[in-house]
């Protein structure tokens, strides 16, 4: 493809991004950004498919890393969300009614 083309789709997508992300309320921006990082296990699968390349070694390692922290962002993801949920869950009294 054209770099030219490319680097509009970029630009475009970079001002599309902060339109959405300054649009949603704070208190919904936290659990959207967790569950939104849970759909890197797409990077995570792509990352996988990128080490079974012919041995080399650059592409080895940043199959490596995209694997590394794809993991974390998913991992993050997922207790950043189980953390928000429990802030909604009724809490005890100890037996009180």
């Amino acid at each position: 493809m054209d770099a030219v083309f490319l680097t509009f789709v970029f630009v475009l997508t970079i001002f599309l991004g902060f339109e959405l992300i300054s649009k949603v309320p704070s208190t919904l921006h936290t659990p959207l950004m967790s569950g939104s990082n849970a759909i890197s296990g797409i990077t995570l699968i792509g990352a996988l498919a990128s080490l079974q390349t012919d041995n080399h070694f650059f592409a080895t390692v940043l199959g490596t890393l995209a694997v590394i922290f794809a993991t974390i962002n998913v991992v993050g993801g997922y207790a950043v969300t189980n953390r928000m949920l429990e802030m909604f869950k009724k809490k005890d009294d100890g037996g009180a009614k």
